[in-house]
């Protein structure tokens, strides 16, 4: 299967596993992506998700596979379904409630960029590169993933890159706010932090990263919600345990 989900402990495993085509997806992978997400979301045992290659030093994602995309995007409805599959990935990846962290450890190109962009995190290895190519083919890069570009780079920065589609190396990368952590083995870097965050409160992960997601499109002052957000947590069990585990001086059972 060229895209699957592992789950071991606290943290869940998005792999892609088409070494064969440098890990490029297909119709059928863009399709099957959200339902292993959804599981990786409703397991109330996972905390963490993780979205990589199967083999240290191959490509992240080479994006589309041109192959099938050259036939089939001069067909209407082949186009419009591959849209809205590949639209659906990234707005239910970036939309995900957990945590989720994207390990690079070789080329992340077009749409494989576009899933390390929707995740929190990324984490780099020293081979990694990254490009956003669409202006390579004639092609428009969609604007909720040129948003999530933004976002990370701000304006003048995205524009060198989509206007360009050069590949961009991890010093640069991590220079211009693209990746989070450049690393020698992402992969035990990833591992370590997300041992971190898995240990700590999964409410207070998620709250945050709805908070970030209000600020990210706009908001700018709390309002009724996110004042009931932040007075609710006082009653919650994880506010609980933790203020019960620092006064008995010990680790919080999160």
């Amino acid at each position: 299967m060229s895209l699957r989900l592992e789950k071991k402990g606290k943290i869940a495993h998005l792999i892609i596993d088409r070494p064969e085509k440098r890990n490029a997806f297909n119709q059928a992978m863009w399709e099957l992506l959200p339902d292993l997400l959804a599981d990786a979301m409703a397991d109330t045992s996972i905390r963490i998700l993780c979205l990589h290659a199967s083999q240290p030093d191959s490509a992240f994602c080479a994006g589309a596979d041109i192959g099938e995309f050259a036939t089939g995007s001069t067909d209407p409805q082949w186009r419009a379904k591959n849209q809205a599959a590949i639209g659906r990935v990234q707005h239910e990846l970036a939309g995900a409630p957990k945590p989720t962290i994207a390990i690079v450890d070789g080329d992340c190109v077009g749409g494989g960029c576009g899933m390390a962009l929707a995740c929190d995190l990324r984490i780099a290895g020293p081979k990694a590169r990254f490009g956003i190519t669409p202006s390579k083919l004639g092609l428009v890069y969609p604007l909720h993933d040129t948003k999530l570009l933004v976002d990370l780079v701000g304006p003048s920065q995205a524009k060198r890159i989509l206007f360009t589609g050069q590949l961009l190396s991890t010093d640069e990368a991590l220079d211009i706010g693209l990746i989070t952590i450049s690393a020698a083995d992402p992969y035990a870097e990833a591992a370590a932090i997300a041992q971190t965050m898995a240990s700590v409160s999964s409410h207070s992960q998620t709250m945050s990263k709805a908070i970030i997601k209000r600020i990210l499109d706009g908001q700018a002052d709390d309002d009724a919600e996110t004042s009931a957000l932040f007075d609710a947590a006082f009653e919650s069990r994880d506010f609980k345990e933790g203020v019960s585990a620092f006064l008995d001086k010990r680790k919080p059972e999160f």
